[in-house]
């Protein structure tokens, strides 16, 4: 969802008071100033029923323009009222990797008639794109580029971009490509703009400049435009054809749902949730994780039924229980944080994983030394029994270590298994370190005053 300033709030809370007010003219009048992003975000915020009422309000234009802004889930609702001309109409209003991604939510025999619908230049770039994973440069780029040839002078190349009047958007650098459009660099228009126009394009053309493989994934497309300070990038195969380029804005889209993702995962929520969804579809949603959580808990709860007798005779253990679990939860979670923004910043492989399980080991160490020793002193001195401070000081050590070597190697194990570590990481880290508080804390508990 596109970023919106204050100017633009001001707009669409303007909107809303139209559209409370059952004031469909001055609801459309006031849809008209909003640009297409801005539109999808005011679409997002209402519930179904009042979405389509604002949808049916907009021009069809605008409509299209807007359906490249709209998350999976709500845009799935305006696609399923939309005939095939309406989408043939709206490939021409959004760049094709955005009329790609819509075409993956239709139907095949309904993607298969809007392909047939679309002329045959513009179905052959659709088609291009749609050949390639969705989360890979492919899936990512368009296919609108600028080629020149390097043997032609640079006046040439003026005259050219004069008769096409317009360039694609993002355009910092026309591609350069032989005959048989194979990359080899690009042109930056700062050097079009500044050189002799006599020149030819392959005097001063740049050789260096990074092309991506059609097969990379979109992470590590985002981490090259970061690492470089790309606007754009050519895309090519295995054989060095050019196939399209990446721009920038399309590169923002993956960070921010990587963003959303790594949020939303924390709770088991799928990226594309709805804030408004049904009531229906919100309990579908949430009910396998918060299943998942309830098996965790049972595993927990079995861990304490264990030590029942000596929680009866100890009534403060069942006080300080959970001071074990929640120091030990909070560094394990803490080192786990860390190490899948290691992974996903490139900073943590196998080089170096086992200094970081060296390093988390001491810290964890060290503030376990610390923290517990408050810890002892207090349960000591609110429950007067020094042997209590001893075995919570020594539970939560041990909890705090385990649990931060924990943290360092679960997301490389689940990511061996093809789990996602920043869905799956949280619920497990959670569960090793509260069954590892409990069995070391009722453990030394049982021992000592057996």
């Amino acid at each position: 969802m596109a970023a919106i300033n204050e100017h633009s709030s001001d707009l669409i809370e303007e909107v809303v008071r139209a559209n409370n007010d059952d004031s469909q003219a001055a609801t459309r009048l006031l849809l008209t100033s909003l640009r297409p992003s801005e539109v999808a975000t005011l679409l997002q915020s209402y519930p179904s029923k009042v979405r389509k009422v604002l949808w049916e309000l907009l021009e069809e234009e605008v409509q299209s323009q807007t359906l490249q802004f709209i998350s999976e889930e709500v845009r799935a609702e305006f696609l399923q009222v939309m005939d095939t001309a309406q989408l043939v109409a709206a490939a021409d209003n959004i760049a094709t990797d955005d009329f790609a991604d819509i075409l993956q939510q239709l139907p095949q025999s309904v993607t298969d008639n809007v392909l047939a619908a679309l002329n045959a230049n513009d179905r052959a770039r659709v088609e291009a794109v749609l050949s390639y994973d969705e989360d890979s440069a492919g899936g990512m780029m368009n296919t609108d580029t600028i080629t020149v040839r390097p043997r032609h002078a640079l006046e040439l190349v003026f005259r050219y971009l004069r008769m096409r009047k317009d360039l694609p958007m993002s355009t910092d650098a026309l591609i350069v490509v032989n005959t048989q459009d194979e990359y080899l660099g690009t042109l930056p228009l700062r050097k079009l703009l500044t050189s002799n126009p006599t020149v030819t394009v392959r005097e001063v053309m740049n050789t260096t400049a990074t092309a991506i493989h059609v097969n990379t994934p979109d992470t590590e497309v985002a981490k090259i435009f970061s690492e470089r300070d790309l606007i754009s990038a050519p895309v090519i195969n295995d054989g060095g054809q050019l196939l399209g380029r990446i721009t920038i804005d399309d590169v923002v889209d993956v960070i921010i749902e990587d963003a959303d993702e790594a949020v939303l995962a924390r709770g088991g929520l799928d990226m594309e949730e709805d804030t408004f969804a049904s009531i229906g579809k919100s309990i579908r949603s949430r009910s396998l994780w918060l299943g998942i959580n309830l098996i965790t808990a049972f595993i927990a709860a079995a861990v304490i039924n264990l030590f029942q007798a000596t929680i009866v005779q100890v009534v403060a253990l069942a006080v300080l229980m959970p001071v074990v679990a929640s120091m030990g939860g909070i560094a394990g979670t803490q080192t786990l944080t860390l190490v899948i923004r290691g992974e996903a910043l490139g900073h943590i492989g196998r080089n170096n994983l086992l200094w970081l399980l060296n390093r988390e080991f001491f810290v964890a160490l060290a503030n376990g030394l610390l923290w517990s020793s408050v810890v002892a002193i207090a349960a000591a001195l609110a429950f007067q029994d020094s042997s209590l401070g001893w075995v919570i000081a020594t539970a939560m050590i041990i909890t705090m270590v385990i649990a931060a070597i924990s943290g360092s190697l679960l997301p490389t194990v689940l990511r061996r298994l093809n789990i996602d570590p920043a869905l799956a990481g949280g619920v497990i880290i959670t569960t090793i370190t509260d069954v590892t508080g409990f069995i070391m804390f009722l453990g030394l508990a049982t021992a000592v005053y057996a």
